[in-house]
């Protein structure tokens, strides 16, 4: 299965993945999965740092693709088309990264792997995390 990974979905997945349910935890320990991390993950991660409402263990240029790249995870870039979708998208909530995730999973197709309700109000698949 592919899903993409919402940004605290990942970051539980890195410092505390008790946090996850036994179906998150059996998606992600499953090898056939494939996961996706989108760069809009890493830019909520930069800026969250920056702004001192992220505490992670070193900075972001080096956590972020070292644990990429541990985890397993595919990098999902960040297209014209997902960006300009944000535009059709109903206000439920004003956060631009998770705006942004949803038009990802949209237009890929792919569920969104969270453990944020405010999702369920989108028209995307939602895989529970918790």
């Amino acid at each position: 299965m592919t899903a993409l990974l919402d940004t605290q979905v990942w970051l539980w997945m890195q410092a505390a993945p008790a946090k996850l349910g036994a179906a998150a935890r059996t998606l992600i320990e499953d090898t056939r999965s494939t996961l996706l991390f989108s760069a809009a993950s890493s830019w909520e991660i930069a800026i969250k740092y920056a702004l001192g409402r992220l505490t992670i263990p070193e900075p972001p240029e080096r956590f972020v693709p070292e644990r990429m790249r541990t985890s397993g995870v595919v990098a999902l870039p960040i297209e014209h088309p997902h960006a300009l979708r944000v535009a059709t998208l109903e206000q439920h909530h004003r956060d631009p990264f998770d705006h942004l995730l949803v038009a990802q999973a949209q237009l890929e197709r792919i569920p969104l792997l969270t453990a944020d309700p405010i999702f369920d109000r989108y028209d995307v698949e939602v895989i529970r995390a918790v």
